[in-house]
């Protein structure tokens, strides 16, 4: 799909607060409020926006301790691969798994509420995974850049 200057505009409105009303990006791009309409509707339908939600701030909701974890499997079989994914994607504390090259084959980010709940993850959880061979942790000390928009 080729996207046009307008889309791009109205992709970037929209990153910024999804709330904002048709009306409102029609305004700003000098656009009918049909035309705003029509074009994130086909933004959507071919995928280019696959869904819109609220972003929490984890201080509020007692979830501010951020921690990347590396996940080394003991082998790299496609059944222990998917047998990993299938399983580290069910664990509600892990909010992204990045399949990676180098040393380790996986990056997880964490979002507990403090030390003492990581160590449970990893006790009560993650380390139960019978095909991780190890892991190691890095713990955040401050978000420096933390955004959800892609430049355009």
């Amino acid at each position: 799909m080729k996207l046009d200057e307008k889309d791009l505009q109205i992709l970037k409105h929209l990153q910024q607060d999804s709330k904002m009303t048709n009306k409102e990006i029609s305004v700003k791009l000098a656009l009918s409020i049909t035309a705003v309409y029509e074009r994130i509707k086909r933004l959507e339908r071919e995928g280019v926006i696959s869904k819109y939600v609220a972003l929490l701030n984890p201080d509020r909701v007692d979830k501010a301790f951020t921690v990347f974890c590396q996940i080394k499997l003991i082998q790299h079989t496609k059944d222990y691969l998917t047998r990993f994914e299938t399983e580290v994607t069910s664990l509600p504390e892990v909010l992204e798994c990045f399949h990676v090259s180098g040393e380790y084959d996986y990056i997880l980010k964490v979002l507990v509420k403090d030390m003492a709940a990581y160590r449970e993850f990893m006790v009560t959880k993650l380390t139960t995974l019978d095909h991780i061979g190890s892991t190691q942790s890095t713990f955040t000390i401050e978000k420096v850049k933390n955004t959800t928009a892609i430049s355009l």
